[in-house]
């Protein structure tokens, strides 16, 4: 299952963790990869040392596998793109795209965030730069960490065009890495952008000292609030429970690689989140997309208690302490009915 018999040119847009395990895995399996990065200094280090010390360290990358920041070498005859970037970036990396692009080339995203300006989510940004084409997702609960470790892993391919999704599902596959399909791309994406704002809460808690019982419930009342907003959006619910809603979540509630964790620990710990980007030098999704799921609920007239008051935390300078208080003290509900709504 490792080796792919049909090969493939596959080019994977992003030099994070994600984008370089990938590459490994792909390239793995067979297939001819172009990783392109958008900092040329950075692509030479990676050319080098063939090893991603900032997002990736400990993990090598294979000496045959190519690796530019010229975006038309990358795109030359390829079969596939995968786009590994994160949200903030994607508009203007697609844009630069959009001038070698060949119409109808199958993309990959694999893209967990919502843009501020405009709500959209990952796959809509693409086709809003690029037009109608052939996009997948590829999205669960899987730390770039674990993969290029090969450790088991399962996610999901998501699509319009089940046929794509079923091809995508086929050259990602390994004994290490299982792929399902899933034809509910707006429960996915949704599912797999919000699960981040949770995580920040997350984070906070386990910044606080809470225990077990504070992360179960906060895991399941976050869970609430994806199904609530997810539905309301046109999401499948059955998608919620799945590996792109429940095991994501899951996996970024509790992971020490996950970012927005990490911010949520921090910021319980009074730093503020300006403070907390600067030192980790990464993109944590989830406070950006904290903003555009908070105008989302409003827009669909959704409650989501929880992220509101990450909101408040991050934006209002509210103390984390008082937003747990008021979160406990509201109006009494029924979780069934709640669920509902």
């Amino acid at each position: 299952m490792d080796k792919q018999k049909n090969t493939k040119k596959i080019s994977v847009l992003g030099t994070g963790g994600w984008g370089t395990a990938l590459s490994i895995l792909l390239h793995n399996k067979g297939h001819k990869v172009f990783l392109w990065g958008s900092t040329p200094d950075y692509v030479e280090f990676l050319k080098k040392n063939r090893e991603n010390t900032k997002y990736l360290k400990g993990v090598k990358i294979p000496s045959d596998l190519n690796i530019t920041s010229n975006m038309a070498n990358a795109q030359i005859e390829t079969n596939f793109i995968v786009i590994a970037i994160p949200t903030p970036y994607v508009r203007k990396a697609i844009k630069t795209l959009k001038n070698h692009y060949i119409p109808g080339t199958p993309i990959v995203s694999v893209i967990k965030g919502i843009e501020n300006e405009t709500l959209m989510r990952g796959s809509e940004i693409l086709g809003d730069i690029l037009g109608e084409q052939p996009i997948a997702l590829l999205l669960g609960p899987s730390h770039a960490e674990e993969v290029a470790r090969k450790l088991p892993t399962t996610v999901v391919v998501s699509s319009k065009d089940m046929k794509l999704a079923r091809e995508i599902q086929n050259i990602f596959i390994t004994k290490h890495f299982r792929v399902y399909t899933n034809p509910d791309v707006i429960g996915v994406e949704i599912a797999t952008s919000v699960k981040n704002v949770i995580a920040i809460a997350a984070g906070i808690c386990d910044g606080l000292g809470f225990g077990d019982n504070s992360k179960a419930a906060l895991i399941t009342r976050g869970l609430a609030e994806i199904i609530r907003l997810g539905i309301a959006m046109g999401g499948q619910r059955n998608t919620f429970s799945g590996l792109a809603g429940l095991g994501d979540l899951i996996t970024t509630c509790f992971s020490p690689y996950g970012r927005n964790r990490l911010v949520g620990k921090q910021i319980a710990k009074g730093k503020k989140p300006s403070q907390i980007l600067k030192e980790m030098d990464q993109v944590a999704e989830g406070i950006l997309t904290t903003k555009s799921v908070c105008r989302l609920a409003s827009k669909y007239n959704v409650e989501m208690p929880i992220t509101k008051e990450i909101y408040n935390v991050l934006f209002e300078d509210k103390d984390p302490m008082k937003a747990v208080n008021e979160l406990m003290v509201r109006e009494p509900k029924s979780e069934i009915e709640d669920i509902m709504l």
